[in-house]
């Protein structure tokens, strides 16, 4: 057999693969077939992610965790010699206290104005006498609809259906213990990959093809790099959206204007969801506390007001730009991740999102798809 004959054989092998096919994990598949796999393998993602959330969940936010505060643990290590696990047990320590001092801080004047937020609304109701005569008139309507309904069962011996279920106490205890074995869980892992992430990544990294290395790599610092930026603008920017808004409280005479200030600054982790949520609170406690109508515009408008300068004028000056995505997507993942996870999805959303961002923008195939959803 001559040289010419094996270049043509080994030619014939390689060209196994037709334009009508592609290889995919090392199959050959029709390409009208391989959409149809890319869906299922997706849906298999996004069902993995639902069902086993308990363990993902924890583990993205020390993740996340970990991508914000490598930076501090590198800088500590470099210009003071500081050891990783010391400067890693601080920061962890810094957070559960400050996760800690806010819960504390909200949680007692919470409760006292639950308390009395009836007598309030019943305030309210009570001063508008139209209001308060079309509930009386429902009221009695549904009594009437209900007392016939009694009369025309009454001959018929219902089948008595015992559903026992947890009470509320229950699920609550519950879940506040999955959430307390989470956080846990997701604090202890976030301090080993601040004391022991970059030897990870390095030898996952040593593992890929030379060109792909720097790509990684490049990808994790600037991963780093945009979720440091964005929360450490979006915390300056809150807090001084929440020490406005408490002085506007305070001015107004609502009630513990320290709480309502922190929580407006708090809920801007969330965008639109939580600025329209807050919103809404200040309306509610304006309307039961105080007795004029423009000064209960004050809070709500206010803060509206405040909250669209800061985010359309300041931010994006501090920034020198906005995030690149589009808004549509923004809101979009905001619903996504809040029905995968619930509220930590809420307000995981925006950080994901900028992790995303970055590695479709650095990966050269997957670039086309980040040209689709920037702005």
């Amino acid at each position: 057999m001559t040289d010419e004959s094996r270049q043509s054989g080994s030619d014939n092998e390689d060209n196994d693969v037709t334009p009508d096919t592609r290889t995919l994990a090392g199959l050959t598949i029709p390409n009208n077939l391989a959409t149809p796999i890319y869906g299922l393998f997706t849906l298999g993602i996004l069902y993995t992610l639902y069902v086993a959330h308990q363990i993902i969940l924890p583990i993205t936010l020390a993740i996340l965790a970990s991508l914000l505060m490598a930076p501090a643990v590198r800088g500590a290590r470099k210009r003071w010699r500081v050891p990783r696990g010391v400067t890693a047990l601080v920061l962890i320590l810094g957070l559960l206290a400050g996760m800690a001092g806010v819960g504390w801080a909200v949680s007692s004047p919470i409760m006292e104005w639950v308390e009395k937020a009836p007598e309030g609304m019943s305030r309210l109701l009570v001063g508008g006498k139209g209001i308060t005569a079309s509930l009386e008139r429902v009221t009695e309507s549904a009594r009437k609809v209900e007392k016939k309904m009694d009369e025309l069962s009454k001959g018929d011996e219902p089948t008595k259906v015992v559903v026992q279920s947890n009470s509320w106490q229950q699920t609550m205890f519950t879940k506040l213990r999955n959430g307390a074995t989470g956080l846990a869980l997701a604090l202890a892992l976030s301090y080993f990959l601040l004391v022991s992430g970059d030897n990870l990544i390095r030898n996952f990294v040593r593992q890929l093809p030379r060109d792909d290395r720097r790509m990684v790599l490049r990808v994790v610092r600037d991963s780093q790099s945009q979720i440091a930026q964005y929360l450490m603008v979006i915390s300056a920017s809150n807090l001084l959206v929440g020490v406005l808004t408490g002085l506007m409280c305070w001015a107004v005479g609502l009630p513990s204007p320290v709480v309502w200030g922190l929580i407006a600054g708090l809920a801007r982790f969330v965008p639109y969801l939580g600025v329209i949520g807050t919103v809404g609170l200040l309306a509610v406690i304006s309307l039961t506390t105080l007795d004029q109508l423009w000064m209960m515009m004050i809070a709500p408008v206010g803060y509206l007001a405040l909250t669209s300068v800061v985010g359309f004028f300041l931010e994006p000056y501090i920034h020198g730009f906005r995030m690149s995505i589009n808004p549509v997507v923004i809101f979009l993942s905001i619903f996504f991740w809040g029905w995968l996870w619930g509220a930590i999805g809420v307000v995981m959303a925006v950080p994901l999102m900028t992790v995303l961002q970055v590695v479709l923008k650095q990966i050269p195939r997957l670039r086309p798809v980040y040209r689709v959803i920037a702005r």
